[in-house]
């Protein structure tokens, strides 16, 4: 929400927050900043799920194109919140958008070809921009706590790509959110890496490395508008634990466990990452129930779990790009955040979702399919393999990189219409030479080391539902008497996702007769500690 006449005790808040001398010169509304917007322009806009994202001037341009059609490029950290991706959406003013997004109202346009929707890891975005692989930037809009003296922009609760966009822009507009917590102060690391040729190593060589300025460095000439706004992102919509997610924790922790006992991990572990969504937060929860100590986080969004964990004693310290967390959440920690400050870094998502960094450091990740096949391929991102869910955000980032790459997923969606184990991926964001662990609420399928024909066993009988199992191994059995190294009925393959692009359903597969009780040489879905 935009700021109007302002009160004395608001002139105050703005002479705390706005140290730079010259502000008043380029405050405006944000009706007269959405003047500088044009057709065709490109736009970076700050925000990283749901959080940090400029809140007032979207919605004047959403206006500006009711009044006068347009349309840009938009690029920002990831989702934005507060229906902001779908307002502009549905104002017919997005040609291009990039590189995550989870509006329902965006998504229809892009799986209509309205929006041209280019679909990046997260760690790639700025570096393409930075080489002029994709256009150059017109204007960044930056949603900031505080502006230092010499113009430096401190964020709010995500840095995301704000820091490059604000950089690489040719003008900057900057929203002074003066309902954002005083406490963010401090909090974040902002570092770029150097151009190449001759680039140096980024010296993170810990979660609780800091390495460059808590703010973002701009020659304030570029400042074309300054707009003061009050109000707070969108909670995140993370439902509660329940008995599927619960078991899948529980399958984590057994494997974590059986880990320390191999001597493969301490009993801190190695910094670990969450994708966002419910899931991976409820999985990532149940840590508190295990026997670890002094953990740490090295993640893209620092959600609920992360809080959960920190205030258990189980968690030493995060990093991350932002924080999402819930309205429940959000009403102790934004009022308390200082007690969090010297154990929470906030970065840019180049930094965070650095496979270099995350490769040095080890993590073990975490993240969400839509579906995977019985060889371990993962679908993150399309429907069916058309139609665009959110897109791979981080998780390919983490996942080719970490030590321990895991997937989880519930066995089945719709109701149990829609098995999330399938003969053959529809659409394949991970290869199986990138995914390590595949986690539903019925087991573990540790596919390291195996073959696609061990694999196939493990996935099968350790992840899929009970229902549509004997499909499965139906299907297996036959492609294994045409031989090869992967084997597969090609004719068949994708026959379940045809199921569902007819009926709506797969249930005609529960069906399918069952050639044997059980695929030979079927392991457990946890290894023995003692083998």
């Amino acid at each position: 929400m935009e700021v109007g006449e302002l009160t004395p005790e608001q002139h105050a808040e703005i002479a705390r927050r706005c140290r730079w001398p010259d502000w008043q010169s380029r405050q405006m509304s944000a009706s007269q900043a959405a003047e500088l917007i044009h057709d065709g322009m490109t736009v970076g806009m700050s925000g990283f799920t749901r959080a940090g994202e400029a809140k007032a001037l979207p919605l004047a341009l959403v206006e500006k194109a009711r009044r006068e059609p347009f349309s840009i490029t938009l690029m920002t950290g990831a989702s934005l919140g507060n229906d902001l991706d779908g307002q502009m959406a549905d104002a017919h003013m997005l040609a291009r958008r990039m590189p995550f997004q989870v509006d329902p109202v965006l998504r229809r346009a892009i799986n209509a070809g309205e929006v041209m929707f280019m679909d990046q890891h997260l760690s790639e975005t700025v570096e393409l921009l930075r080489n002029h692989q994709l256009s150059d930037m017109d204007i960044a809009v930056i949603e900031a706590s505080a502006i230092t003296a010499y113009g430096g922009i401190v964020p709010t609760t995500s840095v995301g790509n704000s820091a490059s966009y604000a950089i690489l822009a040719d003008k900057v507009i900057i929203e002074l959110n003066l309902e954002s917590p005083a406490a963010l102060e401090g909090l974040h690391d902002i570092y770029i890496p150097q151009m190449r040729p001759s680039r140096q190593p980024i010296p993170v060589v810990a979660p609780d490395s800091r390495i460059g300025t808590p703010y973002i460095p701009i020659d304030p000439a570029r400042i074309a508008a300054i707009v003061l706004t009050r109000g707070s992102d969108s909670p995140s919509t993370c439902t509660p634990p329940d008995d599927g997610t619960e078991r899948m924790a529980g399958h984590l922790v057994e494997l974590l466990k059986q880990e320390v006992a191999l001597g493969r991990l301490t009993p801190a572990l190695l910094p670990l990452q969450a994708g966002i969504g419910s899931m991976a937060n409820a999985v990532m929860s149940g840590l508190k129930e295990g026997p670890f100590e002094h953990l740490t986080m090295y993640s893209e969004v620092l959600q609920d779990s992360t809080f959960d964990l920190l205030d258990a004693g189980k968690l030493d310290f995060a990093s991350g790009s932002s924080i999402t967390v819930t309205e429940e959440r959000g009403r102790t920690l934004w009022k308390d955040l200082e007690r969090y400050r010297d154990r929470l870094i906030l970065r840019p998502q180049e930094l965070s979702n650095h496979p270099g960094i995350v490769r040095r450091l080890g993590v073990i990740a975490v993240n969400t399919a839509l579906e995977f096949d019985i060889y371990g391929n993962v679908n993150s991102t399309h429907v069916c393999g058309t139609r665009m869910m959110n897109g791979i955000g981080g998780s390919g980032d983490f996942a080719r990189n970490a030590q321990l790459s895991v997937f989880i997923t519930k066995s089945l969606a719709k109701g149990g219409d829609i098995s999330s184990v399938v003969p053959f991926a529809s659409h394949v964001d991970h290869t199986e030479h990138d995914v390590d662990i595949l986690v539903t609420e019925h087991g573990l399928a540790d596919l390291r080391g195996l073959a696609p024909r061990e694999r196939a066993v493990q996935v099968i009988e350790n992840c899929s539902d009970p229902s549509y199992r004997p499909a499965l191994r139906a299907y297996f059995e036959q492609a294994c008497q045409r031989g090869g190294h992967t084997p597969h009925c090609l004719e068949q393959a994708l026959s379940w996702h045809r199921e569902v692009e007819v009926k709506g359903h797969m249930r005609a597969m529960r069906t399918l007769p069952e050639t044997s009780p059980s695929l030979e040489g079927a392991a457990p879905s946890v290894p023995d500690a003692t083998a």
